[in-house]
């Protein structure tokens, strides 16, 4: 580590031009390929390298699943009825804003004309009898609703009922809060659509007509997952919000930080000249270092190196977490500058010094930092491994720049100032006489008079910040990255209360493994299809459950209209060939068949329907069957569901070789749940260790004192424990994006508290004894670390206003970790430091051996009167 700062030093002392050259070329280099950056949404990124996210993906590759889209319109009532003709005369206004849209010439018109409702049949009567909807009564609609229940098959009546609240509806009366259409899209009516653009825009073309139509008692909100996303830019908007104000905040903060007291010849003016080129200097490397990020992160993304994926929500945030690590690595370089500058250094020296000093202590920092984050790549989830990755990267450009730009802009300028004797160095020296500094440098009392006292407290806090981990629950919803109070999101609640999750859930069982094609299997699936006609969530329509399979599709081919067959879909060529081949009039098969055989004769007859649930996957054999079962468990439902689904499909899975997963985007969000709460405690564990493991050696190599590693990262596993803790008492629940949590208090904590062990091994060196040494790291380092921290804080701070909830609890528990961070740093390290001193005196040994390793024999002697050994 030394060696590589010792040549970042000489390459800014001895070319300073052309380190910015490079630096700026880089940036140019990178940011080119920026606007190449693909963003992922819903459940991308997040989803768990799970049986049921394998599933899905195998579903979405090999079968044609995408035929028809649903688009689900919910209507409710200001007086709580849906069923009065204002709800009448809202649901024929919104079916003929449908047809009028750009839906309209690709609705499936096979499926009941592709709109479907709790008003179909008694629209469609009324309008039979030529009644005239504006006229109409209250009393007259519901009159007709009941007359044409009445008229209704009771499979029908059923699936009406369906379209009705699930909550509070009284068929007698008829009443009902919340009603619901569904519109059915022909997704191969939109020509060369691969990635479904043209269908969202279809969708929001309707959305946007439903929207306009005059309003009454009754209200219409169409929801779809397309509709859903498809404001990206709100989320784009909101980043941009909240980078943009942390920016502002911390650029103010900064100055503060930064500010030099006016006196001797520093005149108000040329404080304030100085401050605000440091604080320029500082942020124009951040923005550097985010550019690079991005750049790099593209490099790394599925168009060139395929190591991540595309960037999901969770890292829109790393550019504001390299905000705060970023202007903490510019405000410890950039004070101990000033410092070596107020001792009588010349520019070249008092660079080279900060550099080599406070080089070290940030190599260590960030590598430190980056071991952490690199440790989440372990995470089973995906975005969080991109998140450590990137972050890594982040940080790393962060440190580079900061080691070698701002060194070499400041050479330059100051060079210049030096020579023509206007560089104000002594006034420089006066930030020590600064609020901070001296309230820092006061707290180290509590070190020097009750270390044991600190640190018994601090201990106790960490248990019960352990037993709020155990206590925290688990979370996760992709709906959450949507803005809180948007209309959709709303749309989507009641769908959950009323409806259960609506009508357009699908969820796809897929069955794979050798000899999916046998007379086993295919009596499986038959069985597998009973079972679901009683299974909680599952649709059923009259005595068979709304399951689409090989099965069904024979059943419909073989099953003729006498029979209540549909005359469109009955085949009676390939009834003959069916029964030949061992089909029995129950839909199973007579062992030994040749249900290969079979299934061809059916994709004969019903090439689409058979396309939809068998896979080949190219060859000659059958892969994979999928079975899309129609539900309505919503995300509350989702476990459960999917349980439930693995019974009914035991006749199948029970099969040796054959295996039948059930999936859907909720039981995926569920997947992120019970792989967040089994990695949480390990995550935490690894990155640790990792953290403890680097230190340990670095100290060990640096001066021979390994324990001053487990001393640095000991305060860190402490104020882990206590965010959890603060986590569990205030309500934040353990998610994806507060699942990151560890790396990020890990990466803010132990800089603060490398950078204190590191300036006590250098302070201890000057003073006699521990206390005033002590005294001198907390007035200039404390100090240093109380600006970061504030600074850190008004840069994740800014998150709680977020409009997104895991943004606000990410912003939150950043806050708690910093500001533990920096109360660990300050008082609970610097008394362990105390002890650990006092310890090794005891013992009649030097608690300081080979402890300067930044500075040359010359150096040494200059500064302290002591040569190295």
């Amino acid at each position: 580590m030394q060696a590589f700062v010792n040549f970042l030093e000489s390459a800014v002392r001895r070319s300073p031009v052309v380190v910015l050259i490079i630096a700026i070329a880089a940036t140019v280099v990178f940011g080119l390929f920026v606007p190449q950056q693909e963003t992922a949404t819903g459940n991308e990124g997040f989803s768990p390298d799970s049986e049921e996210f394998v599933a899905s993906q195998i579903i979405a590759e090999q079968f044609d699943t995408s035929s028809v889209a649903a688009v689900q319109v919910v209507f409710t009532a200001e007086n709580g009825d849906v069923l009065t003709a204002d709800g009448l005369r809202t649901f024929a206004a919104v079916e003929n804003a449908v047809r009028e849209s750009s839906v309209g010439p690709v609705l499936a018109t096979e499926v009941n004309g592709g709109i479907q409702g709790f008003f179909g049949p008694v629209l469609a009567a009324l309008r039979q009898q030529g009644a005239d909807l504006a006229a109409v009564t209250d009393a007259q609609v519901k009159q007709a609703y009941l007359e044409a229940l009445q008229g209704l098959p009771p499979e029908v009546q059923g699936q009406i009922a369906l379209t009705l609240s699930a909550k509070a509806t009284d068929l007698t009366v008829p009443e009902s809060s919340a009603g619901l259409m569904v519109v059915l899209i022909d997704t191969s009516l939109i020509a060369d659509d691969p990635d479904q653009v043209k269908l969202q825009e279809y969708e929001v073309d309707m959305a946007d007509r439903i929207d306009a139509l005059p309003s009454n008692s009754v209200s219409a909100e169409p929801f779809s997952f397309a509709l859903l996303f498809s404001d990206a830019d709100a989320f784009a908007s909101e980043i941009g919000r909240l980078f943009g104000t942390a920016f502002l905040i911390i650029i103010v903060i900064l100055g503060f930080v930064f500010w030099i007291k006016p006196q001797g010849r520093l005149t108000w003016l040329n404080g304030l000249r100085r401050s605000g080129a440091d604080v320029l200097l500082a942020m124009l490397v951040i923005v550097m270092s985010i550019v690079w990020m991005n750049g790099i992160g593209v490099l790394f993304g599925p168009k060139y190196l395929g190591i991540i994926g595309n960037f999901s929500e969770i890292l829109q945030i790393i550019p504001i977490l390299l905000i705060g690590l970023g202007v903490d690595y510019a405000i410890h370089l950039t004070s101990r500058y000033r410092e070596e500058l107020s001792s009588g250094s010349s520019v070249d020296r008092a660079a080279g010094r900060a550099t080599k000093t406070v080089g070290v202590a940030l190599i260590l920092a960030t590598v430190t930092t980056a071991v952490g984050f690199l440790t989440n790549i372990f995470s089973p989830v995906t975005a969080i491994k991109d998140f450590g990755i990137l972050a890594t990267v982040g940080i790393g450009a962060a440190f580079l720049l900061m080691l070698t730009f701002v060194p070499s802009v400041r050479v330059l300028l100051d060079r210049r100032a030096e020579a023509k004797g206007r560089l104000p160095a002594v006034e420089m020296g006066s930030s020590s006489d600064r609020v901070l500094p001296k309230l820092m440098g006061k707290a180290a009392v509590f070190a020097e008079k009750i270390p044991a006292v600190m640190l018994t407290a601090a201990l106790l806090l960490g248990g019960l910040g352990a037993y709020g981990l155990t206590q925290l629950s688990t979370e996760f919803s992709f709906t959450d990255f949507l803005p809180e109070g948007s209309p959709m999101l709303e749309t989507f609640d009641v769908l959950i209360d009323e409806f259960g999750g609506g009508l357009g859930e699908t969820t796809n069982v897929l069955i794979q493994g050798d000899g999916v094609a046998s007379a086993e299997v295919h009596n499986g699936l038959v069985a597998s299809w009973q079972n679901l006609g009683d299974t909680p969530d599952v649709l059923s329509f009259g005595t068979f459950a709304a399951a689409e399979s090989p099965v069904s599709v024979i059943a419909q081919l073989v099953t003729p209209p006498e029979q209540g067959g549909n005359p469109d879909t009955f085949s009676a060529e390939f009834s003959q060939v069916a029964f030949e081949l061992g089909l029995q009039p129950d839909l199973s098969v007579a062992s030994g068949s040749d249900v290969d055989a079979l299934y061809r004769a059916a994709a004969e007859a019903d090439p689409v329907g058979m396309q939809r649930v068998l896979s080949r996957a190219g060859g000659s054999t059958v892969e994979y069957v999928n079975v899309a079962v129609s539900t309505q468990g919503g995300e509350s439902g989702a476990r459960d569901l999917a349980s439930n689904l693995r019974d009914d499909f035991a006749p199948v899975s029970d099969i040796s070789g054959i295996s039948a997963v059930p999936t859907n985007e909720n039981i995926i969000s569920f997947g992120v749940v019970d792989a967040l709460q089994s990695s949480q405690t390990s995550s935490l564990g690894i990155t640790l260790a990792a953290a403890m493991a680097l230190l340990v050696v670095t100290f060990y190599v640096e001066s021979r004192r390994p324990f001053l590693g487990v001393i640095t990262i000991a305060p860190v596993a402490l104020v882990v424990l206590w965010v959890f803790g603060m986590m569990a008492l205030t309500g934040i629940s353990f998610n994806p994006v507060t699942a990151m949590i560890a790396a990020v208090a890990i990466g803010i904590g132990v800089p603060y508290t490398i950078h204190i062990t590191h300036r006590y091994q250098e302070d201890r060196l000057r003073y006699d004894n521990e206390k005033e040494a002590i005294r001198s790291t907390m007035t200039h380092t404390g100090g240093a670390l109380a600006g970061s921290a504030f600074t850190t804080v008004a840069g994740f701070g800014i998150l709680v206003t977020s409009s997104l909830k895991p943004f606000q609890q990410l912003g939150l528990v950043t806050v708690y970790a910093i500001g533990f961070a920096l109360i660990a740093a300050v008082l609970v390290l610097p008394s362990m430091l105390v002890l650990w001193d006092r310890w090794h005196r005891r013992r009649g040994e030097s608690p300081v051996e080979n402890i300067d390793p930044f500075l040359d024999d010359r150096e040494r002697v200059e500064r302290v009167g002591v040569r190295g050994d």
